[in-house]
Order: structure tokens, then sequence, then C-alpha cells
């Protein structure tokens, strides 16, 4: 339970059978919450954007926001295996500057892995860096940082033709090196056929039950995150009841004066009479 997930790991759940759990984290609370529950696998998504930042999308993401948010959530975690995203135009630039973004998430974040999205278009950026000794996920279907190509927030690979084009993704970015795969937002019969027809584990969001392991915005499956949720989100609690629950209960002792009662004071020591 204590050991520290690599990997070698995650190639090892991968071949027999063990299903893979991973969550977003954006903090330092948050990660070691997650890392002593069990996760395998956090995620510091660009989505952080969207999630704690306040943005529409995740393109205003900065790698400087990455690199501080990573940080973080490193310095909060002992078990899980931690990736962090490469936020949009981060290694669309050129090769040095790709190298030194990626670089920048491992050496200062901590990060033991990057994750990048396209397929077969970013795959020798992706061989690049895997030969520098950087290992990358992969991360296909639903690709937030191409959303504005993709025409919005709709489900991937649904016609064969466009299934066909996902799959073949999938086997380049394995032959370009990657260490494992997101797929978002895809049938579950694509994610199936990908699974079973590549060596290295398929992490799914969106994309149904036959993938090796699962990942959600871990604001979304516990019920804080404002508005609208997504269909293969389950909610696992109501965090935001709770906390404006204790918020308002909190209102009401200041403003009545119950507190702070003697029990949360402190008082001088009393003087002997000379």
């Amino acid at each position: 339970m204590n050991e520290k997930i690599t990997v070698s790991t995650l190639k090892k759940y991968k071949q027999t059978g063990k299903k893979i759990t991973a969550l977003t984290a954006y903090d330092f609370p948050t990660a070691k919450i997650l890392d002593e529950s069990g996760i395998d696998m956090i995620l510091v998504g660009d989505s952080l954007g969207m999630v704690v930042l306040g943005y529409e999308s995740t393109l205003p993401v900065t790698m400087d926001d990455m690199v501080h948010h990573t940080k973080a959530v490193t310095r909060g975690v002992k078990r899980s295996f931690v990736m962090a995203d490469m936020p949009f135009m981060s290694y669309s630039i050129s090769k040095e500057t790709t190298m030194q973004n990626a670089a920048r998430l491992i050496a200062e974040g901590n990060a033991q892995s990057i994750k990048i999205e396209g397929g077969c278009e970013v795959a020798p950026i992706i061989k690049l860096i895997v030969d520098a000794g950087i290992p990358v996920i992969g991360h296909l279907g639903l690709t937030p940082q191409y959303i504005n190509q993709l025409g919005g927030y709709k489900i991937q690979g649904k016609d064969m033709e466009k299934a066909k084009k996902i799959m073949k993704d999938a086997k380049t970015l394995e032959e370009a090196g990657i260490c494992a795969l997101v797929l978002e937002c895809v049938p579950s019969e694509l994610a199936k056929d990908i699974t079973e027809n590549i060596s290295i584990p398929t992490i799914g969001i969106g994309a149904g039950p036959y993938c090796d392991g699962q990942i959600l915005v871990t604001h979304d499956m516990l019920g804080i995150t404002q508005g609208h949720r997504p269909k293969f989100v389950k909610q696992y609690a109501n965090i935001d009841e709770i906390m404006k629950n204790g918020l308002k209960n909190y209102v009401n002792d200041v403003e009545s004066g119950s507190f702070p009662s003697k029990e949360h004071s402190f008082t001088t020591e009393k003087r002997e009479n000379k």
C-alpha cells in the first residue's frame, strides 16, 4: 500500500488486470488526502483553469501555473504516481521550448510524468521527450486544448472513420513511447478495442468500463463543482452542501456572539497580591 507507484507499477497493473484509480489535484491538502486514500494516480491537470482559477476553458493556463500547482501537489504525495499536463502551446512552438517546458514539470514540479494531448501529429514531439528520459502519457478523444477545432465538448469517435483515426493515433503514440493513455469521451466499444490492442494502460474518463483505469475531476465527483455535471461523473459526496452548512453555522455563531466562547479564547495569567 505504501510502496511508491512508478511506470513499472502501472505496466504490472495492466498485465495483472488490476484496475487503476486516478483523480485530479491542484493543491497540497487535496493531494495528501488522495494519496492517503489509496488513489493510484494523481493528475495535475490544466483543468485547474476552470476548476480553481475561474477560466472558461483550459486555454489560458500557463507553464508557470502548471509548475506552481504541480509543486504544491507533489509535496503532499508519498505513494501516488503524479502526472502533470503540458498546457496549451507549451509543446507546439519549437523543440527547444518543448524540452524546456517538459523538463520544468519534472525538475521543478517533481512530477513523474507529463501528459500531452493529441494524436499522430504530436508523436514526434512525444518521442523526443521520451528519448530524453521523461515519461509521457498520451491523451486522445475529447482533447480540451483542441476545443475550438472540435467545435465544443462532444463525444469523439462515434462514426467508423473517426474511430479508426483514434485507434491509429493510439497505436502511433504507443510506438512513440507513451507509458499510459487517457481516453476521454469516446464510445465504450472503441475504448475496449484500444485497451485490448495496446500494451500500455488506458485511463478512461467518459470512456466506459473497459479501460484499465478510471479518472475523474475530484471537484466533480465530490460535489464541489458548481453548475453542470457531465453524464460520466458519479457524485460520491456533496461537499458543496457540507461547506455551506458549516459556513452558515459560523456566520450565525459570530452574529449571535456565541463564538468565540471561553473554550476558544485566551486569558491573562492571574497575579498574586503582594
